[in-house]
C-alpha cells in the first residue's frame, strides 16, 4: 500500500441481499466510483440456504468480475471452512473484522501467517494494548461497533491518524464526512458499505452505505485532502 495515497475499500459485504449475480453490477459500480478495493465477506450467514452463502462457483464468478473491471476482491474471513475456501484464489490481502478479533483470535493468527497486509478492525477490541505488534502487514482501522454510528459515539475519534497506530476508519456513519475528516487528520484506509439502493431494508447496512455517487465523491473530495495533507496545508 502507498501511503502517499489512501485506499478506498467498498464493503459490498450483504448488499447483494442474496442475490450473487447482482455483484456484477455492484463490482462495476464501486470500480467506476474509484474505489481500489471491493470487500465481501466470507463465512459470516453463509450456510447454504442464507443469504450469504458463498461457495467455490461464486468465488470464481467474483474474481472473474473483479478481473475484468480491474479492482481487487477482497474477504472478511469469519472461519477456517472460509478461510480454507478461499485460499486457492491467492488474495493479495486479507479483512479481519473486530468480532472476529474478539470471537476466533486463533483464525486471525492463521491469517496472519500468511505474511499478506492484512486490515483489522478493532471496534469491539477492549483492550490497552494491542492484539497483535504493529508490522507492515498489519494495518489496524479504527471503528465504532455501532450501526449505524452517530457523531454522539465518536467521543474518542482519533484527532491525528498518523500520531496513532491507527491507518485508517471502517466507518459505520450514515454519510461520507467522518470518512473525510478522517482523511483530514492523516487517515490512509477508508473502507465504507457500498449499495446501489439506500432504501433496502433487506439488511440494515443499505441505511449506513454509500450509493456509488456518494463513493465518488467521497473518493474524489478525499483524494483532494490527502494532497493537501501530504503539503502540510
Amino acid at each position: 500500500m502507498n501511503i502517499k495515497n489512501v485506499t478506498f475499500v467498498a464493503e459490498i459485504g450483504q448488499n447483494h441481499n442474496g442475490n450473487i449475480d447482482l455483484c456484477y453490477e455492484l463490482i462495476k459500480e464501486a470500480k467506476y466510483a474509484g474505489a481500489n478495493i471491493a470487500k465481501f465477506q466470507l463465512g459470516w450467514r453463509a450456510k447454504k440456504g442464507e443469504r450469504n452463502h458463498i461457495d467455490k462457483d461464486s468465488l470464481k464468478k467474483l474474481h472473474d468480475w473483479g478481473n475484468h473491471f480491474g479492482i481487487e476482491i477482497m474477504f472478511s474471513v469469519f472461519n477456517d471452512e472460509a478461510l480454507n475456501l478461499l485460499k486457492p484464489f491467492r488474495p493479495q490481502r486479507f479483512k479481519i473484522a473486530s468480532r472476529t478479533l474478539v470471537e476466533n483470535l486463533d483464525l486471525v493468527k492463521k491469517i496472519l501467517k500468511f505474511k499478506k497486509e492484512t486490515f483489522i478492525s478493532l471496534g469491539r477490541w477492549n483492550k490497552k494494548s494491542l492484539p497483535f505488534k504493529k508490522t507492515d502487514n498489519i494495518k489496524y482501522l479504527w471503528c465504532k461497533y455501532q450501526y449505524p454510528t452517530f457523531n454522539k459515539h465518536l467521543t474518542n475519534f482519533p484527532k491525528k491518524f498518523n500520531k496513532s497506530y491507527y491507518d485508517g476508519l471502517s466507518d459505520h456513519c450514515v454519510d461520507i464526512d467522518t470518512s473525510l475528516l478522517a482523511i483530514s487528520r492523516g487517515a490512509v484506509i477508508i473502507e465504507r458499505h457500498f449499495t446501489l439502493d439506500k432504501s433496502s431494508n433487506v439488511i440494515r447496512d443499505h441505511a449506513l452505505s454509500s450509493t456509488p455517487e456518494e463513493f465518488y465523491n467521497l473518493v474524489k473530495l478525499g483524494r483532494e485532502l490527502r494532497i493537501k495533507y501530504l503539503k502540510g496545508i
